[in-house]
């Protein structure tokens, strides 16, 4: 699963969405230039609700909203700050070790671990996930029906190996998701509803970078991300020729979108029986526009947004993980063995918070045992030491 993206197209003219998604997502990057070496985020419904990265060294709430979480838990930004300033150093290990079992030396590596939950709020039904991946590729996928580890690479055997042997330590991960996760994302739900249910109508622009380019139809400023957005002929949806484009987020929150229809075959008095159409969840109108050659825009008319906007997302998406899901690059072959990272136990006394800000492997109660390190020594890291209850 190379780009992992949790949208749901379900029930688009319903009242109010009733898939809701708490992420977790830690990236470490080595030799990235300009940006943090550790930053670790929560994603509710794909909205940022807090941030962390080792330049401010603070956990910190995205979205007003999410200040109220201390009604419940009155430690919580500060208890999770210090668990973090911990898993930085061991993720940092972590990455090291990984260069040094795929045999690679110098220049740019990732090293990503998404983890959640899903739940219907009309049906109750969970489905956790957790992913970790190193420059790329997939390096271990958990299989949420057999509550197992998958190594895709080789070299993640030796892990994968040793966390499926340990039989507290599995248990403990299914607990995770499908309990104390979605309790999290429920009390989360409660805090932002007003906000996470609302709807915003996008701007739609028809763009076209010249004359003998396919024509885009761009949609921007729409919210919340379960949309269907379309070209159609004579009332009938096209397939051919037409190219969907993913959903990327704006800086405020909202999104963007476009589809791009190829023209090059029809001959412009045929163009007026096209037009595209966006269809967002909750909104019983859709929005459509009329493919009209005196309202296209193009050249320096082209939106700075739909030109850069795509490759800022993806740069984002790559070295911070500010978005639910992983956006893995190529990977190298390399051999090698892996000796797991090591760390002491730097928690606060953050037994009475709770909260999305440390890894899923983390007991908030115990140190776990030594043998579920990421290898086969015996070396303990934050996977077996974190004294975070609730928020892995």
């Amino acid at each position: 699963m190379k780009i992992l993206v949790f949208l749901v197209l379900l029930g688009l003219h319903s009242a109010a969405a009733v898939i809701h998604t708490l992420k977790n997502i830690y990236t470490v990057s080595s030799q990235v230039p300009n940006f943090p070496e550790f930053v670790a985020v929560g994603m509710l419904n794909d909205v940022q609700i807090q941030h962390y990265d080792s330049n401010t060294r603070r956990l910190v709430p995205k979205q007003d909203w999410m200040n109220r979480v201390t009604e419940d838990y009155p430690q919580f930004w500060d208890g999770h700050t210090a668990n973090l300033l911990g898993y930085h150093h061991t993720f940092k290990g972590f990455i090291e070790t990984l260069k040094h079992r795929f045999n690679h030396t110098g220049g740019v590596h990732i090293f990503q671990w998404v983890l959640g939950c899903e739940w219907d709020d009309e049906t109750g039904d969970v489905n956790g996930f957790r992913q970790i991946g190193y420059d790329g590729e997939d390096f271990l996928l958990w299989d949420v029906k057999t509550n197992t580890w998958i190594a895709p690479k080789q070299q993640a055997v030796i892990t994968k190996n040793s966390w499926n042997n340990d039989n507290e330590r599995m248990a403990y991960h299914k607990n995770v998701l499908t309990q104390r996760f979605p309790d999290l994302l429920k009390k989360f739900v409660k805090y932002g509803r007003s906000s996470l249910m609302r709807t915003e109508l996008p701007s739609v622009s028809l763009l076209q970078k010249t004359p003998s380019s396919p024509v885009s139809c761009f949609a921007t400023g729409f919210y919340p991300d379960r949309v269907m957005m379309f070209w159609r002929k004579d009332g009938e949806e096209l397939h051919e020729n037409v190219e969907l484009g993913e959903i990327l987020p704006n800086h405020d929150g909202s999104f963007q979108m476009s589809v791009e229809l190829d023209l090059s075959s029809v001959t412009s008095e045929y163009w007026r029986r096209y037009e595209c159409v966006f269809q967002l969840s909750g909104v019983k109108d859709d929005i459509i526009t009329k493919l009209d050659k005196a309202v296209i825009r193009s050249n320096e008319g082209f939106p700075l947004g739909a030109v850069i906007g795509g490759v800022v997302v993806v740069l984002l998406l790559l070295v911070v993980g500010i978005t639910g899901f992983f956006l893995w690059k190529k990977n190298k072959k390399g051999k090698e063995g892996f000796k797991p990272a090591s760390t002491s136990d730097t928690s606060s006394s953050s037994s009475s918070s709770d909260g999305v800000s440390v890894p899923d492997d983390s007991d908030s109660t115990s140190t776990r045992s030594s043998n579920s390190s990421l290898g086969s020594d015996n070396s303990q890291t934050p996977l077996t030491k974190a004294k975070s209850p609730h928020h892995d």
